[in-house]
């Protein structure tokens, strides 16, 4: 289990910040059985390990007219590799980058306002990068399951 380096009161208060990254200090204590002060201390010791990164909104971009969405699978050499992650990086409308295993080296996400400013992204971003063995563009249809965090 992912949780096993956390104490049990530990694991718990994150499976409820999981569920719901809104809830009080107060509504976790009471489900774990401490005070709003020892969850408040807990969650700040959780934090400063670096266990807990941020808490976000997490925006549908289908349900915001015109957004397109989309991934890209970039092969690149082992020489241009740093320089190709870095330039993806700068870019706005990429929103994840995933070292992979396999022939693609790199699993690029993107969200663009339209079909016009993706084609943009690939014209001006994805075509010129550096040392690229091959690349394709797969635009994201629909939604049918997309964990966000840690699933326990």
């Amino acid at each position: 289990m992912f949780l096993n380096g956390l104490d049990e009161l530990d694991q718990k208060i994150v499976r409820l910040l999981i569920q719901n990254a809104r809830m009080s200090y107060s509504e976790i204590g009471q489900l774990v059985g401490i005070s709003r002060v020892a969850v408040r201390m807990r969650i700040q010791a959780l934090e400063k390990r670096g266990v807990i990164e941020e808490y976000t909104a997490v925006i549908n971009p289908q349900k915001i007219s015109g957004a397109v969405s989309c991934y890209f699978e970039i092969e690149t050499s082992p020489a241009a590799f740093a320089q190709v992650t870095d330039i993806l990086s700068r870019d706005e409308t990429i929103t994840q980058i995933y070292r992979v295993t396999g022939q693609n080296k790199l699993h690029v996400h993107a969200v663009a306002a339209s079909g016009e400013e993706m084609e943009q992204l690939i014209r001006e971003v994805v075509d010129p990068l550096p040392g690229v063995v091959s690349s394709s563009c797969h635009i994201i249809l629909s939604r049918i399951k997309d964990v966000k965090g840690l699933r326990l």
